[in-house]
């Protein structure tokens, strides 16, 4: 599998289907090794004598002088190794390494080494170096997904890349607490596509006996009132230990204004991920993420792995619950016991059970007998008379449990109880977890809400698990809207099954259906990874009713489930427009004025053979192939001049689009050389004739719509200081857009 970004080849990433990538630089021989996970092949790096044994990359890659990049792989062997990034001048002069520290043992199991660094300022190259000290000859070191390329970040990560990763140097922390700040390279296993974790940790050492802590010295900004949520691996010294993370919010002047820790419940001494959530506070500015040892031993050591702070996302979209309510990471939250004997704890140890994150609700009930548990109440805007809908995740982890009933009680601005809904009974069989929802309509007065579960235990001792509780409006499960301005529809799905597969169709009066297009292609058994999903639909015809059929699969060769929209038309206004839309590159569709269509040709391949003696000849003849002629049409401004250059400048197959009526069909297109001209006046005159030669072509089926890829401008203020910055970086606003950067 091609790793996003990389610079080198796939050959020379997974060493499949050989090893033309590679050669030896030190003191080795290499050749193509089995048990690979990016492909079955490996790198296999045999030391000649005892000693350090370096290969390297074959090719050189262009590199910008003062720009960081990243190099990882995954290796295995009988002595610890390190990657290096070897920077080289336009002339493949060295100029230097910039190494990794080395692996703080040996595995025989594949494991990561990563590092990063700016390129030096006489840098235009780089290669990759692999690197171990063997201790005799002919011994072999083995290597595979192989990486060079920019840092490959969390997205949405508020944190710069060195302190989410350490990769470069430990120069994003400080120790707040007895605490000596350095990097370390334990071996630890990860899946061969978790691009964003491996190579370095950040360690925490304690210096001498008692708590130990630092905190990331960045301070990224925040929007008050806005779910933040914290998150790292945490590698605690003993399953024992008390380790932590913490969020931490501070105001305009620096000072802290608030927290929200969050403790390991270690099962062992491997990474496991922690996270914090916490709204920022009305008076917060900016943020940073803590994490520590408690009651430590001189010379203990907590690493981390992978530092991040993000916007909180909803497990259902328009859930009005935090996350702290919702999945239980850092306790119980705002929950309570409102009768009954109930105890409410967090699940233990961390992955004992849950069904999202690590952690879930422990409901703990010494008797047969019903306990009614209630959520803290939360703010529900505009709810008067809407129908919401309660949904949780329940799980028996011990006894039995005869039902459970779901409520939602209601209260107003004043905090004054209105009653809670009939609620909703259901069974809980043992084993699985199960999704159980119950609708209610919000009283009149209703300003905001709380989740009241009642179960019952049918045996002493019981212990049921409740995960991922959710709050929200029901809206239509799907809606369209005609945008006629960007001549598209837009699909909104909700409620979406989480790792299903999808298929959307659009479908036209005649009854034809054709695949929608998304960001992995035509929507076809794709799956789903979000509950909603909007799709932007730029090739509905224009000025025909469609509707839009959504198939969902639980798996490839299972009856599908189905679901159907609205009818929705798009609409031109002024019929002597005309669309022209790149399919993969909607951001530059656009409307041109018709100066005169097409005169249609349908070109044919034929041999004549006349035949001495007959009078009619004989015609041997091919296919009859598609339309081909020649658009007229006029662009109006400077600004209509370069946006068709632009359309018509990387070549891709166009959709050309009229209103019905006017004698063409929608029509994909392959556009030949064009020829630009003035119509008269004076220079400063902005319209422009184009004669654009049309071929028909087959709609793409392979192509893909361009986009962020889940990108956010917070992405680009955590990268760029300035504006500035960007300029050096991106040629074009669509470079920003796709994150395609010069050099």
């Amino acid at each position: 599998m091609a790793i996003p970004g990389n610079l080198l080849s796939s050959t020379t990433e997974s060493i499949d289907p050989n090893t033309s990538g590679w050669t030896s630089k030190l003191n080795c021989t290499i050749a193509k090794g089995t048990g690979g996970r990016n492909g079955d092949g490996c790198l296999v790096v045999k030391s000649v004598a005892a000693g350090e044994i370096q290969a390297r990359t074959v090719s050189s890659y262009p590199v910008v002088a003062g720009t960081v990049y990243q190099a990882f792989s995954d290796t295995a062997g009988v002595v610890a190794e390190r990657i290096g990034i070897r920077w080289l001048t336009a002339t493949g002069t060295e100029v230097s390494v910039t190494w990794s520290l080395t692996t703080a043992a040996a595995s025989s199991g594949w494991h990561r080494v990563s590092v990063a660094g700016a390129a030096p300022a006489t840098a235009t190259q780089a290669q990759v170096l692999l690197s171990s000290t063997e201790v005799g000859s002919t011994v072999n070191h083995y290597w595979e997904n192989v990486y060079l390329g920019l840092p490959i970040r969390t997205v949405g990560n508020l944190l710069n890349f060195n302190t989410e990763s350490a990769e470069i140097d430990a120069a994003g922390w400080a120790s707040i607490t007895n605490a000596a700040i350095s990097r370390q390279v334990p071996v630890v296993s990860w899946a061969v596509d978790a691009y964003n974790v491996g190579g370095h940790t950040l360690a925490i050492t304690a210096v001498a006996n008692g708590n130990a802590s630092a905190l990331a010295i960045d301070r990224p900004t925040v929007t008050p009132g806005t779910e933040y949520l914290a998150y790292a691996y945490l590698q605690p010294p003993t399953s024992g230990s008390t380790t932590w993370i913490e969020l931490r919010f501070y105001d305009g002047s620096g000072t802290q204004i608030a927290a929200q820790k969050s403790t390991l419940a270690a099962p062992g001494t491997g990474m496991y991920r922690q996270r914090a959530s916490l709204a920022a506070p009305s008076n917060a500015a900016t943020c940073s993420v803590a994490a520590g040892v408690d009651s430590a031993t001189a010379g203990q050591v907590l690493r981390l792995e992978t530092v991040v702070v993000t916007a909180a996302t909803k497990l259902q979209a328009g859930s009005v619950m935090p996350y702290a309510d919702t999945g239980f990471e850092q306790g119980v939250a705002g929950w309570t016991t409102a009768s009954g004997i109930a105890v409410l704890s967090r699940t233990t140890p961390w992955g004992n059970a849950y069904f999202e994150g690590s952690y879930a609700l422990n409901v703990a009930s010494s008797t047969a007998t019903a306990s009614t548990l209630r959520s803290a109440k939360f703010a529900t805007p505009g709810a008067a008379g809407q129908n919401f809908r309660a949904q949780i995740l329940a799980h028996v982890g011990a006894g039995s449990w005869t039902n459970i009933t779901i409520k939602v009680r209601w209260y107003n601005a004043s905090n004054t109880d209105l009653g809670a809904s009939t609620g909703t009974l259901y069974a809980i069989p043992g084993g699985s977890w199960y999704a159980l929802a119950s609708d209610a309509v919000a009283p009149a007065t209703a300003t905001q809400a709380a989740i009241e579960l009642i179960p019952t235990a049918s045996a002493t001792s019981s212990v049921l698990h409740i995960d991922q509780v959710v709050l929200w409006q029901v809206l239509p499960l799907t809606s369209v809207q005609a945008v006629d301005d960007s001549g598209y529809i837009q699909l909104t799905l909700r409620e979406l099954p989480l790792d299903w597969l999808l298929t959307v169709y659009r479908i036209t009066p005649d009854g034809a259906r054709a695949l929608v297009r998304g960001t992995s292609g035509l929507v076809n058994q794709q799956a789903i990874t979000s509950d909603i999903l909007v799709i932007e639909d730029h090739e509905a015809p224009i000025g025909v009713s469609v509707y839009y059929r959504i198939e969902m699969r639980s798996s490839p060769s299972a009856g599908p489930s189905s679901r159907t929209s609205a009818p929705a038309v798009l609409s031109l206004a002024d019929i002597n427009e005309t669309w022209l839309k790149d399919p993969g590159n909607p951001q530059r569709n656009m409307r041109v004025v018709v100066q005169g269509p097409p005169d249609w040709e349908q070109p044919i391949q034929q041999s004549v053979q006349r035949v001495r003696g007959r009078r009619r000849a004989v015609v041997l003849s091919g296919i009859r192939g598609g339309l081909e002629g020649s658009l007229a049409v006029w662009t109006r401004t400077d600004e209509e001049r370069i946006a068709l250059r632009t359309l018509l400048s990387s070549g891709n197959t166009l959709l050309w689009q009229a209103n019905p009526g006017m004698g063409v069909d929608d029509m994909y297109v392959s556009v030949a050389g064009v020829s630009e001209g003035r119509i008269g006046g004076p220079a400063q005159e902005p319209w422009r004739t184009w004669t654009l030669p049309l071929t028909e072509q087959d709609m793409p089926v392979t192509t893909a719509v361009n986009g962020a890829a889940g990108r956010t401008w917070q992405d680009v203020v955590t990268e760029f200081d300035t504006c500035a910055d960007l300029l050096a970086v991106y040629a074009t606003c669509e470079d920003l857009l796709l994150d395609r950067r010069m050099g």
